[in-house]
C-alpha cells in the first residue's frame, strides 16, 4: 500500500511534463496561463476589474452624448474635409447613416465650428459680396450683368436657407435684355429649387412668402413670375394662386376676431369648458367698379346772356345837355354779359325813331357723374354656432336671449345681410384627460439607461466574476491541501522504507539517473532511495514537477 501511494503522484507529475498534442485541446495555452498561480491569486481582482469595465461601457453606450448637425447641405467633398479636420482637433464626430449628415455631440458643436473656421472650412459657395468684389477692372457689360446676376442669386439662396425647414436652395433668375420698345420688353423670371430637411415640408403661406421674396428683391418681377420646386421634383407654387391665398387668410383671420371676441365674452358668464363657438365669415373677394352719367329732369341754369338793340329815325335826334359837354354825344349800344344779366335801362324814344333789339342766351343742362367701386373683403354674411353644457341647472330661455343678444352684438349682426346666430344647451360629455403613461414621461428612458447599466454591472460581477473569485479560491485550497497530502505521505514513506540494495546504497541518486532508469521498477527504487537521501528536496522537486503539471 505504502508503494502504491507513493508511486501514484510522482508518476503523474513526471508523466504531467510530457507536451500535449496540439490537436488535443486547442485551449490549452489559455489554460495553462490561467492556472499559473499568480494568474489565480489575481483572478478575483481581473473580475472585478472586467465587471466595473463591462458596467462603464454598458453605462455610456447607453448614455450617448447627444448630437447637433455640424452644417446643413454640405457636399461630400467638404464632409470629408471637415471630418478629416476634426479628426486632427481630436474632436469626435459621426455620420448619419440615413441622412448621411456630420454630427458632433452638442456641448462641442461652437468649439467645431471655430476649429473649422480657422482652416476656413468648410469650402462652400462664395457670396455676393466675394462675387462682385473679385470683378476684375476693365469687364464688359455682359460680364458685369452676369456677375451682378449671379451675386444676387448667392444672396437670395443664403436668406433662404435661414428658414428651419429648408437644407439648402438654388435660386435662378432669367432676366431678359432690356429693349428701347416697350412692348417688347419681358418681365423677368424666376425658378427656386428648395431641398427639404428629412420629414419636413413647407405650408401654403411659406412658399407664398418665397415667392415674394425672391419677386421683390427683382426689379419688374410678380410673384406669380416665380417657380419653387422641392428636390423630389415637386411644383409648390402651384397649390394655390396669390388671390386665393389672400382671401383664405382673410377669411381665418375674420373667424379668428369673431371667435376671440366670444371667448373673451362668455368666459367669465359661464365659465371655461362650460361653451363652445365656431365662427364662419363668408367674404366676398369680387372687386367691381361702375361709372353711370345722368342728366336731372327741369335742371338748367343760364351761363351767359347777350342783348343788342339798334335805334334808328328819319333825323338827326335832338342835342341834349350841356352844350361843349361828352354828353352831347349819342350813347353807345348796350350790352349785356354773363357778369351783367339785368338789361340797361333803354333810352326814352323820341318821335320819330325805330328800336331793335336781339338777345342770345345760353344754357347748360345738368349732368350727374357716379363712380361706384367695390373693394375686395367684403362680409357678405356670417354664421355663429354656440353650445352651451347644461349642467346640473340648465338655463332658462330668458338666459339664452340675454346669450343670444349678447352673441348678436359681439359679432355685428345683420338681420338683411343674412347672419345667422344659432345656441343651443346640452349636457357635455365628461372626458377625462389622461396623462401620459410613466414610459411616456421624459425621465424614463434614462432611467431605464441607468438601471439597466447597473444590472448588467451586477449581472457580471455575479455570473462572471464571482464564480471566478470561487474557482480560484477552491483550486487554491485543493492545492494546497494536495500538496500538504503529498509531503506528509513522502516523509512517511522516507522513514518506513528499508535500504535499498547494496549496489546503489553507496553511491548518491540524481534526477538524471531516475530518468535514464531502464525499467519502472528500477525508476521507482530509484525514487525511493533519492526520497531518502535527501527528504526536502524530494518534497520540492515533487511540488515543482506538480506546478508544471498544471501549468500544462
Amino acid at each position: 500500500m505504502a508503494d502504491t501511494q507513493i508511486l501514484a503522484p510522482i508518476d503523474d507529475g513526471h508523466a504531467g511534463r510530457l507536451p500535449a498534442p496540439a490537436s488535443a485541446n486547442p485551449f490549452a495555452p489559455l489554460t495553462g496561463f490561467i492556472r499559473q498561480p499568480a494568474v489565480q491569486r489575481a483572478l478575483p481582482a481581473i473580475a472585478m476589474t472586467s465587471a466595473i469595465g463591462i458596467a462603464a461601457l454598458a453605462y455610456f453606450t447607453m448614455n450617448a452624448a447627444p448630437q447637433a448637425q455640424l452644417f446643413a447641405g454640405l457636399d461630400d467633398s467638404d464632409k470629408s474635409a471637415v471630418a478629416d479636420a476634426l479628426q486632427t482637433q481630436g474632436i469626435g464626430h459621426r455620420i448619419d447613416p440615413v441622412t448621411g449628415a456630420l454630427t458632433v455631440d452638442a456641448d462641442k458643436l461652437h468649439q467645431a465650428r471655430i476649429a473649422l473656421a480657422g482652416q476656413g472650412l468648410p469650402k462652400a459657395a462664395p457670396s455676393g459680396d466675394s462675387l462682385i468684389a473679385s470683378l476684375p477692372m476693365g469687364s464688359s457689360r455682359a460680364i458685369e450683368g452676369e456677375t451682378l446676376r449671379s451675386a444676387r442669386e448667392a444672396d437670395l439662396s443664403r436668406t433662404i436657407e435661414t428658414v428651419d425647414a429648408i437644407r439648402s436652395a438654388r435660386v435662378h433668375i432669367a432676366a431678359a435684355e432690356p429693349s428701347l420698345f416697350v412692348r417688347e420688353d419681358k418681365p423677368a423670371t424666376a425658378s427656386v429649387m428648395l431641398t427639404l430637411q428629412n420629414g419636413r415640408s413647407l405650408s401654403d403661406g411659406q412658399v407664398q412668402a418665397i415667392r415674394y421674396l425672391v419677386a421683390s428683391s427683382v426689379p419688374g418681377m410678380n410673384a406669380e413670375q416665380v417657380s419653387v420646386i422641392d428636390q423630389r421634383g415637386a411644383l409648390l407654387s402651384d397649390t394655390a394662386s396669390g388671390s386665393d391665398m389672400k382671401a383664405f387668410q382673410l377669411q381665418v383671420q375674420i373667424e379668428d376676431r369673431f371667435r376671440r371676441a366670444l371667448d373673451t365674452l362668455l368666459g367669465p358668464m359661464l365659465g371655461a369648458g362650460n361653451f363652445s363657438v365656431e365662427v364662419h365669415a363668408d367674404v366676398d373677394m369680387s372687386e367691381s367698379q361702375a361709372t353711370r352719367e345722368s342728366f336731372p329732369e327741369n335742371d338748367r341754369a343760364m351761363t351767359s346772356e347777350q342783348i343788342t338793340r339798334t335805334v334808328s329815325g328819319q333825323g338827326t335826334p335832338p342835342a341834349v345837355g350841356i352844350p361843349g359837354a361828352l354828353s352831347n354825344q349819342p350813347p353807345q349800344a348796350t350790352t349785356v354779359t354773363a357778369n351783367a344779366p339785368q338789361p340797361t335801362p333803354a333810352p326814352a324814344m323820341t318821335p320819330g325813331t325805330e328800336s331793335n333789339e336781339n338777345a342770345a342766351r345760353a344754357f347748360e343742362v345738368g349732368r350727374e357723374i357716379s363712380v361706384t367701386h367695390s373693394p375686395q373683403g367684403k362680409l357678405r354674411r356670417v354664421s355663429v354656432a354656440v353650445a352651451l353644457n347644461q349642467g346640473k341647472k340648465a338655463l332658462t330661455q330668458a338666459d339664452l336671449t340675454k346669450i343670444d343678444a349678447l352673441v348678436k352684438g359681439a359679432v355685428g349682426f345683420d338681420a338683411a345681410r343674412g347672419d345667422v346666430v344659432a345656441i343651443s344647451q346640452r349636457p357635455f360629455v365628461q372626458t377625462e384627460v389622461s396623462e401620459p403613461a410613466f414610459y411616456d414621461q421624459a425621465w424614463f428612458l434614462p432611467l431605464v439607461k441607468q438601471v439597466g447599466a447597473i444590472l448588467a454591472a451586477l449581472l457580471a460581477f455575479l455570473f462572471i466574476g464571482r464564480p471566478l473569485i470561487r474557482a480560484a479560491k477552491a483550486r487554491a485550497a485543493e492545492r494546497a491541501e494536495r500538496d500538504s497530502a503529498l509531503e506528509e505521505t513522502l516523509l512517511a514513506a522516507t522513514d518506513a522504507r528499508p535500504a535499498l540494495a547494496s549496489g546503489s546504497a553507496g553511491r548518491e541518486i540524481t534526477l538524471e539517473m531516475i530518468e535514464q532508469a531502464p525499467s519502472y521498477e528500477a525508476r521507482a527504487n530509484l525514487v525511493r532511495a533519492f526520497v531518502r537521501q535527501d527528504s526536502a528536496r524530494a518534497a520540492l522537486v515533487v511540488r515543482q514537477l506538480m506546478q508544471e503539471g498544471a501549468r500544462a
